[in-house]
């Protein structure tokens, strides 16, 4: 039986969570400040759940990166995952090759935007939030679903229709895996916090 080994990204793979780090790494200090207090009151809705997640996201996302070339996009990506490899969790990378030594599919199943989960990892199959491009410019907006929550099933249920093929082993650390490690035959929940 084919054995698929599926980690999130963000809080299990990383000791935080990318996306804010992503944003000060490319922009810079003054840009990510003036642009968080910004959208300072969107983002306390979030937390408060009287606004979508996704959407606050979508967002915050596109008043940072909305009309950026997508080569220059994919170039910061590049840097930022050769500037903080630091943020790996050296056990969670030692688990992910002894599943690839050991033969398993490996995947990220991330709501991050793949552009910079990916360089984190070349040779892994990476499932992430995607970003809308036209005209070879970001428009802001998410063309996929954000790979969040039931969203990481369905990617995976994709790739993989038939269930009863595969066992699947899945990491997480947070709501937004839940449902991936319910899915999973074997399941890990914040497993490299040691």
């Amino acid at each position: 039986m084919k054995k698929i080994v599926a980690f999130d990204f963000d809080g299990t793979l990383t000791t935080r969570d990318t996306l804010l780090m992503f944003i000060l790494d490319a922009k810079g200090a003054f840009a990510f400040m003036t642009g968080f207090l910004y959208r300072l009151p969107l983002i306390v809705m979030m937390k408060l759940r009287l606004y979508p997640n996704y959407q606050a996201k979508q967002k915050v996302f596109s008043y940072f990166f909305k009309g950026m070339p997508l080569d220059t996009f994919n170039r910061l990506c590049q840097r930022f995952a050769d500037t903080h490899r630091h943020l790996l969790r050296p056990e969670g990378m030692r688990t992910l090759k002894e599943a690839q030594a050991a033969g398993a599919e490996v995947l990220i199943v991330s709501a991050s935007i793949d552009n910079w989960v990916q360089p984190f990892f070349p040779d892994v199959k990476v499932l992430g939030t995607q970003i809308e491009v036209e005209n070879g410019r970001l428009t802001g907006r998410f063309l996929t679903k954000n790979c969040y929550g039931q969203e990481k099933v369905n990617r995976i249920q994709e790739l993989y229709p038939h269930r009863s093929e595969y066992h699947l082993t899945a990491y997480g650390d947070s709501n937004g895996d839940r449902e991936l490690l319910a899915y999973a035959d074997e399941a890990h929940y914040k497993p490299f916090r040691l």
